[in-house]
């Protein structure tokens, strides 16, 4: 669901509440799950995540309100590139250099997915800072 703000806004449940945040639980769907056939797909997801939500007012939330979680749709996007779009990028572009190096498809394949070790490490040394631009918001549900 999208805001008139350009927000990103998920209903969800809080799970538990620690000093200065708020643990919500949201249901993530694929676009394809709410379709009449998703019980005989396989490619239908829906997956259950836990939002980590900074707030300072922590004391007027409990485990089991119904909550709205909101991101905005610009840091969704970012998102997207640094999790899909990049780690893509990187395996296709050096699966075409390792086949061109060395015309072993196999070799190329695990050099390639090997590539993704050093990106995911940046991810992670720059995890603190990413938090800090991937915030979310919190208001009561309807």
């Amino acid at each position: 669901m999208t805001g008139p703000d350009q927000s990103i806004i998920h209903p969800g449940m809080v799970d538990h509440v620690e000093k200065g945040k708020v643990f919500v639980r949201i249901l993530s769907q694929s676009a394809c799950s709410t379709c009449h056939a998703k019980g005989v797909c396989s490619v239908s997801e829906v997956e259950e995540k836990i939002v980590e939500v900074d707030t300072s007012d922590d004391s007027s939330y409990k485990s089991g309100d119904q909550v709205n979680v909101r991101m905005q749709q610009k840091l969704g996007r970012k998102a997207v590139m640094l999790g899909y779009a990049i780690p893509l990028i990187i395996l296709v572009v050096s699966i075409i250099v390792f086949v061109s190096l060395f015309e072993n498809e196999g070799l190329a394949a695990l050099l390639s997915l090997l590539m993704l070790i050093p990106y995911y490490v940046v991810l992670y040394l720059l995890r603190n800072k990413l938090k800090q631009q991937f915030s979310f918001s919190i208001y009561p549900g309807d």
